[in-house]
C-alpha cells in the first residue's frame, strides 16, 4: 500500500507573530513593545483586528536591521 503524503497548505497568517512572540523575537519584553506602539518611539508595522496585535516576522527583521549600527556594506 502507497502512503499518500499531503503538502500542507500554506496560511497567508504564517508569518504573524503574536505580541508575546514579537518581543520574545528581538529581545525586549512584552510591555516594552506595548510602550514602543503607544509612544510611537520605534516605527515598528503592525497589524490591529479590534484588541489583537500581530507583527510580521519580516516587519520585525527589517525593524532589527535599521537598528543595526556599523554594518557593512555588500557591495
Amino acid at each position: 500500500m502507497a502512503a499518500v503524503t499531503t503538502n500542507p497548505v500554506p496560511t497567508p497568517n504564517a508569518d504573524l507573530l503574536t505580541n508575546d512572540q514579537a518581543a520574545d523575537y528581538i529581545g525586549v519584553t512584552p510591555r516594552t513593545l506595548e510602550v514602543w506602539r503607544c509612544t510611537k518611539r520605534h516605527a515598528i508595522p503592525y497589524i490591529k483586528v479590534g484588541r489583537l496585535v500581530k507583527y510580521r516576522k519580516s516587519a520585525l527583521d527589517a525593524f532589527l536591521e535599521r537598528q543595526t549600527v556599523g554594518a557593512m556594506e555588500k557591495d
